[in-house]
């Protein structure tokens, strides 16, 4: 439990400490912050080779920042984040369970044929907020200030995600409730 603390505040706290590093500190030295963070997912390695792939590409970033001294490795830690959920989210897709039924049917294994559909739905859209997330992280790597970059990166897509879960969370209660009345 304290592990996913840290593992969740060093995450939250990565851009912001991008940000004020740059111009104190120089990218080598930062690149520890991002080997902290990768660092904070090795228990998850075991479980999920999303966490596999990102943890390594991270650790090739940093190393990338150490060797060449510049930001731009550590700017791009936010954009392999998504591409490592797309993959994993993605790959689901090609499997009879999607993620999202995987983690629907922890609370509710008997989920019927509708509530399948519907995770693979859910599942769909997941993989386009990560593509359209990554891009923009993306963006703001290559051609934003350290500032645009960190405030998408460390507060807007955070906000975004959670407009997807809420609206994910109020969406399927509506629809529970639709087929319960039935």
């Amino acid at each position: 439990m304290l592990w996913n603390v840290l593992t969740a505040a060093l995450t939250l706290l990565y851009p912001l400490a991008i940000w004020l590093g740059h111009g104190q500190l120089e990218p080598r030295w930062l690149a520890c912050v991002l080997l902290l963070a990768a660092a904070s997912r090795l228990p998850a390695l075991r479980i999920s080779a999303a966490a596999r792939w990102s943890v390594a590409g991270a650790m090739v970033l940093a190393a990338l920042a150490v060797w060449s001294n510049v930001l731009l490795p550590l700017k791009l830690y936010p954009v392999l984040v998504n591409m490592a959920f797309l993959a994993a989210f993605g790959y689901s897709l090609t499997t009879p369970v999607s993620m999202i039924e995987r983690l629907a049917r922890l609370r509710e294994p008997d989920l019927p044929p509708e509530g399948v559909a519907y995770t693979r739905r859910v599942t769909q859209a997941w993989c386009l907020f990560f593509v359209v997330n990554g891009s923009i992280a993306l963006a703001t790597a290559l051609w934003a200030s350290e500032a645009v970059w960190s405030l998408y990166n460390g507060v807007i897509s955070y906000g975004l995600m959670g407009l997807m879960f809420g609206g994910e969370f109020l969406l399927r209660r509506r629809m529970r409730k639709a087929v319960s009345h039935a």
